[in-house]
């Protein structure tokens, strides 16, 4: 019997081979493993006898870079080998036990080595440079040399460093108090569904609930939600003040001007490209207006409320696509992206990266690993819709972005950073996008993928960017000596509701209580991220339909380029300028122009 047509979760076993990635890339065996673990932990002594040497010399230092990497390479191997294989199935005893140890030698090696970085800063300048220029295998590590040095001035002494270290878990009170608040404290009420039965709201079936066609469901399923967390919003504001002031100590104790700047250090973007982000977002916010008061037309209502954001606006459309069309689908959908690029999606396809189908114990969701030496690999538990689809293109840009970057660039250079993480993956679907829009013939179907991408566009771009102005602002009432009260809170996030929203958005006032249950919030301007990756992958998909192969090699270097350079420079080698608000701005106009065709389809009837 054919995978998709079992309907109960078959085991790991009676899965056909062909849907299965192929671990035995990384280790043919369990004793192949614990061989290489064996040579991390013996080699973690050696690692250490280069404590309070690094400064003598340039080959001391050298040695000891080239050693940490040859153990991090091998470590890397274990750890994903390890946790990948428990996703199989979480069940099997044998591979729980190899995630466990993975990670405990990870904290062991780390320990080991957390003398690297202080020794390296403790280095006279002047010192360095010359075990540069004499020491010729130093040269690799120009770019990692400098990245610990540009940090020098917010770097404190050994001893400082260790005490801040050893806050460490205090510091995370502010977001395991609310964790546990959130996730095991808080209980919601029932409610009735579609069919009139009895249904506890949760965090999971939330969305869900407001995604109902039931007006009712949704309109309770938000009052309950959001009375909920009413009864709790004098701790919950005095735990996120909490958050705010650990990151003002830190922004303040590591001599950055504000908590903003810190957290944007580690990448080193400057701060313009946050405020650029939110003033590009709001100039065009007539976009955003624009698209709402579409959805309250498409849904026939007087009267649009914030409970009424999620729900479809186009009725199902049934699409069925098996895996096998959704391979061919996404390979059509990224031929923009020329033969090299097609050469190995097709690889990944047929040669054991990719785990397809669900089955009992395996890990939910998707996500895309894998270890520098060998082929990345994705995960599915694929489903035959559109959405799935969509999943396939994003991991398999992830994969083919660590692929591109692992071949050109030496193990400290191979990973990428966060801020560039998401544009190789949302550029897939973009193109995925724009594919299917010009080849379906079906204008029902259009208008489906069109409501799919506008809502992933609101999602991440507009709602992304309200959390970061609304992180900017609390951060900055705090740095100027304001408290954060439930008021103050509830005032500044439902005014920017508001703001963004728009006039044809009846905010409820329930709204406001918002920022109550967002996690993000407790790991502060992060999620700008978000809006920026899908709008600088949005600018090249644009720039690779106009110019074609030219746009094409300038992104293929880019998924080359790893954290040899910082992600900022990175972007503008492919054509788009961050540190500017044009690729925003490029976005937001596509999202019109998006909009735009929406209506055009719904005025025509259909």
């Amino acid at each position: 019997m054919a995978v998709e047509n079992v309907k109960s979760l078959p085991k790991r076993s009676e899965i056909p081979d062909k849907f299965k990635w192929k671990l035995t890339d990384i280790y043919d065996t369990v004793e192949a493993w614990e061989k290489d673990f064996n040579r991390v932990k013996e080699s973690i002594p050696q690692l250490e006898s280069y404590k309070g040497k690094l400064a003598s010399s340039g080959g001391e230092l050298l040695a000891c870079l080239k050693q940490r990497d040859q153990v991090g390479e091998i470590l890397e191997k274990l750890y994903v080998y390890a946790h990948m294989a428990k996703d199989e199935d979480n069940t099997n005893p044998v591979f729980q036990a190899l995630r466990d140890r993975s990670e405990g030698l990870a904290i062991e090696l780390d320990s080991a080595l957390s003398y690297v970085v202080p020794e390296i800063l403790a280095i006279a300048e002047d010192t360095l440079k010359k075990y540069l220029a004499e020491e010729e295998g130093l040269a690799l590590y120009r770019q990692h040399l400098h990245d610990i040095l540009r940090r020098k001035a917010h770097t404190l002494s050994a001893r400082e460093e260790q005490i801040i270290a050893m806050a460490g878990e205090v510091s995370q009170a502010p977001r395991n108090i609310f964790g546990m608040l959130n996730n095991a404290d808080i209980k919601f009420p029932e409610i009735l569904d579609e069919e009139g039965q009895k249904v506890q709201i949760t965090h999971g079936r939330y969305i869900q609930l407001m995604e109902s066609k039931d007006r009712r469901v949704r309109k309770d399923a938000f009052t309950g939600l959001y009375g909920t967390y009413a009864k709790q919003k004098n701790t919950l504001a005095a735990i996120l003040n909490g958050s705010v002031k650990k990151d003002i100590f830190h922004a303040k104790v590591r001599n950055y001007g504000s908590a903003l700047a810190a957290a944007l250090d580690d990448d080193n973007v400057p701060v313009q490209v946050y405020t650029n982000l939110i003033q590009a977002v709001r100039d065009k916010l007539t976009a955003m207006y624009r698209y709402v008061a579409l959805r309250k037309k498409a849904l026939g209502l007087d009267q649009l409320h914030m409970y009424d954001i999620y729900t479809p606006i186009v009725k199902d459309v049934e699409m069925k696509i098996p895996y096998q069309e959704a391979l061919t689908m996404v390979e059509q959908g990224l031929q923009p992206l020329g033969p090299d690029y097609l050469a190995l999606l097709k690889k990944g396809f047929t040669s054991g990266w990719i785990d397809v189908y669900e089955n009992e114990g395996k890990t939910s969701g998707a996500y895309s690993w894998g270890a520098y030496g060998g082929h990345p690999y994705v995960l599915l538990n694929y489903q035959d819709n559109l959405d799935n689809v969509f999943t396939l293109a994003h991991e398999m840009g992830h994969a083919l972005h660590s692929y591109y970057s692992w071949a050109a660039q030496p193990y400290v250079y191979g990973g990428y950073k966060i801020f560039v993480a998401e544009v190789a993956s949302t550029l897939n679907e973009s193109l995925l996008t724009h594919y299917l829009l010009n080849n379906i013939p079906d204008k029902n179907k259009e208008l489906y993928i069109l409501n799919h991408y506008l809502e992933q566009f609101r999602g991440t771009v507009f709602r992304q960017t309200m959390f970061a102005e609304f992180e900017m602002i609390i951060h900055d009432k705090v740095e100027k000596g304001e408290a954060l009260t439930v008021d103050v809170l509830s005032e500044v996030y439902y005014n920017l509701n508001k703001d963004y929203y728009g006039p044809d958005v009846a905010v409820d006032e329930e709204i406001a209580l918002e920022w109550a249950r967002i996690p993000h919030f407790y790991s502060a301007f992060y999620v700008y991220k978000y809006a920026t990756g899908f709008s600088a992958a949005t600018a090249l998909a644009k720039k690779i339909q106009e110019e074609g192969q030219p746009a094409v090699e300038r992104y293929l270097e880019f998924l080359k380029g790893g954290s040899s350079d910082y992600p900022i420079e990175l972007l503008k080698k492919a054509g788009v300028d961050m540190s500017s608000p044009e690729p925003v701005k490029a976005a937001l106009e596509v999202f019109d122009q998006m909009v735009a065709r929406m209506e055009g389809l719904l005025c025509r009837g259909y």
